[in-house]
């Protein structure tokens, strides 16, 4: 007993830690916000909103978080199951109820993914209650892996070197964040097993097995089994731009590069031709 509270203590310092740095490194929050904590029911989402309760009552500012859950109107929807932790926790918790499932389903043909519209259609319901609430910011459970898999899917079919922002202005003027940024899936996965978080099955797009994003899920996760610290060396890399050696002629302009420069070799030639030893470019985010 006492080892699984010790290991679920850990878990829990380490994740508020990587959200500590995420909060600060992209000044995702600020004095008096009003932050519309998006909860899908899934492991994510429940252990963003723990542990933005937490942040909460420690952070030098104050802001206030509103918990909000779509019911799509999936057949068999456990919407009880939300309402009953939110309420035994104490949360502000608000559910609505759209009806996005007959719409995907109508609109998408049965072996075609659903994500694109169903994500669509969800991010509109929740700036229109963001509004309604009086929410100035959205977070979203995000996590490391999911920035990573986004950054190649763009990479392999959109042409694009692109993740996921940390902090999003969106058209209606809300702000997203992401402050999971850092934060691990294994370790995200093992904390809210620990904490027994009630998780609701995604019946739409979670049971599609053909996902682009999935087979891209997995390739990582082979290359990780392969080289452990593949996905921490992601991550570095997406912190650690060096847009003097990319292609895009239109940085270049903005950046008043007319050429790009040597960098310089260190000792033992760790470094050649521009490229940085990924050991070099590792940040800790335990």
């Amino acid at each position: 007993m006492g080892a699984a509270v010790v290991d679920v203590v850990t878990l829990e310092k380490k994740l508020s830690r990587a959200v500590g740095r995420a909060v600060g490194d992209f000044n995702m929050i600020a004095e008096g916000d009003r932050i519309l904590v998006a909860v899908s029911g899934g492991k994510d989402s429940y252990t963003m909103l723990h542990l933005l309760r937490q942040l909460a009552e420690k952070a030098p500012v104050r802001f206030e978080l509103e918990v909000v859950n779509i019911d799509q109107g999936h057949p068999g929807y456990p919407a009880d199951v939300l309402h009953d932790y939110m309420k035994r926790e104490n949360y502000r918790f608000t559910m609505i109820e759209e009806d996005t499932y007959s719409i995907v389903t109508e609109k998408i043909p049965a072996n075609k993914t659903y994500c694109s519209l169903c994500s669509r259609l969800r991010r509109g319901i929740l700036y229109r209650v963001a509004t309604e609430l009086r929410c100035n910011k959205i977070a979203l459970g995000h996590h490391r892996d999911d920035v990573i898999q986004t950054f190649f899917l763009n990479l392999m079919f959109a042409g694009q070197l692109a993740a996921m922002p940390p902090k999003l202005v969106a058209s209606t003027g809300h702000i997203v964040l992401r402050p999971l940024l850092y934060c691990a899936e294994e370790d995200i996965a093992a904390f809210a097993e620990a904490m027994k978080f009630p998780i609701l099955p995604c019946d739409l797009c979670g049971s599609q097995d053909n996902l682009q994003r999935k087979v891209v899920g997995r390739m990582i996760d082979q290359m990780e089994r392969e080289r452990p610290g593949m996905k921490a060396s992601f991550l570095a890399a997406l912190q650690n731009v060096r847009p003097s050696q990319l292609l895009d002629k239109e940085l270049w302009a903005q950046l008043g590069l007319e050429a790009a420069r040597d960098l310089p070799e260190a000792s033992g030639g760790s470094e050649v031709s521009g490229v940085i030893a990924p050991t070099r470019l590792v940040r800790n985010t335990g």
